[in-house]
């Protein structure tokens, strides 16, 4: 077969919108544009009305006002004797001492070589 461009015609047909006809001056359409403008806007309001003076809101309030004063925290407080959190802060002690990076994977293995010499003459290194 041989590659190349084929002549390919596109035929577009025009459809007629389906379904009933939009009367534009109706109740309905006349608040749907009304609505769509305010949206636009953003001067629709939806939802129930927050009421300032609710005690519910005092509530939340004094609850904001205290999480930024640092009164109130979230969650459980750590235990620091707990066995994950020593291991934690052993964790963090040793990437102080290695300047701020915590060495990653297994440390290499300590291997005590010993050299020698053979009846040949030849240098031999045993490891114990």
């Amino acid at each position: 077969m041989k590659k190349g461009t084929k002549n390919v015609e596109v035929v577009v047909k025009e459809v007629a919108q389906k379904g009933r006809p939009v009367n534009p001056n109706s109740a309905r359409q006349l608040r749907l544009k009304e609505l769509e403008e305010k949206r636009k806007n953003g001067e629709l309001k939806r939802g129930r009305p927050v009421v300032e003076d609710s005690a519910r809101q005092k509530r939340l309030k004094e609850l904001e006002a205290k999480r930024k004063n640092g009164e109130l925290k979230r969650g459980r407080p750590s235990n620091p004797n707990s066995a994950r959190q020593m291991r934690l802060a052993e964790l963090e002690a040793k990437k102080v001492a290695n300047g701020g990076v915590m060495p990653l994977g297994r440390p290499k293995a300590k291997v005590e070589l010993e050299v020698g010499v053979d009846e040949n003459g030849n240098v031999e290194v045993v490891a114990k």
